[in-house]
């Protein structure tokens, strides 16, 4: 796949033992939210890398990245998430990737801390972010199984390049569960109350253009997994939680 690069590496020669953390922010016309999200990663001592996929944006999404000196990939065209965190997988060079969305309200740099401690401490295998604006009924079950806030080791996806790239444009989450999954170990739920995500009908213009955007993606999800085994990811993740 053919991508424009800017910027060098950009790559923190004073993280030099333990896990290194890329982290990879895939973005499409998301210039007006990217730079708060940025504000928090962007030279945060733990991050070895911060790689911001500019997924085919026709606004300032790339410019206002690059103003924060963060790499910045952009893709031939919109490649929907899947496809841009691709992009993003291939340069990262840490032992472990946290991935942020690009849209996120009242993100700090504590919360990166957070999200990323229980895997440096080997507490957890993975970690998940709980959203304060999270649905409902993710905050009853405390857990969001298809949040885009993780930290996961690159391991669980190496190797798996090819079967990424057959991915619906909104299926890595669920994908990513089935890996977690299969490997076993804890998974970090961590609650991000100061955090929101809007919802695709503030972002899309109008209410019926989130419907459409909502069904999309749960068309992705279920094209990745069976609704049963949706069902058997909430339940399985929950049980390994701390």
């Amino acid at each position: 796949m053919a991508r424009q690069r800017h910027g060098g590496p950009h790559v923190r020669a004073d993280i030099v033992s333990g896990p290194r953390f890329s982290c990879l922010i895939p973005a499409w016309n998301e210039g007006p939210r990217i730079g708060g999200v940025l504000k928090a990663v962007a030279n945060h001592p733990r991050l070895a890398q911060v790689i911001v996929i500019d997924d085919g944006s026709t606004d300032d999404t790339g410019a206002v990245a690059r103003s924060f000196g963060v790499t910045v990939l952009r893709t031939p065209g919109n490649m929907g998430k899947t496809g841009a965190l691709l992009a993003g997988l291939a340069q990262a060079d840490g032992s472990h990737l946290v991935l942020i969305d690009a849209d996120l309200t009242g993100l700090t740099a504590a919360d990166i801390d957070a999200l990323i401690e229980p895997v440096a401490q080997g507490r957890a295998l993975a970690s998940l972010s709980l959203r304060g604006n999270a649905p409902r009924t993710w905050q009853m079950l405390g857990l969001d199984y298809i949040s885009g806030e993780r930290v996961i080791p690159r391991a669980l996806i190496a190797g798996h390049e090819g079967a990424l790239a057959r991915l619906p444009r909104f299926g890595f989450e669920v994908y990513l569960n089935r890996q977690i999954l299969m490997q076993g170990g804890k998974v970090a739920v961590v609650r991000w109350p100061g955090v929101a995500s809007p919802a695709k009908s503030a972002k899309r213009g109008g209410l019926w253009q989130g419907i459409r955007g909502d069904i999309a993606m749960m068309r992705d999800i279920f094209a990745t997994v069976p609704v049963t085994e949706t069902l058997r990811q909430i339940i399985r993740l929950r049980q390994r939680a701390i």
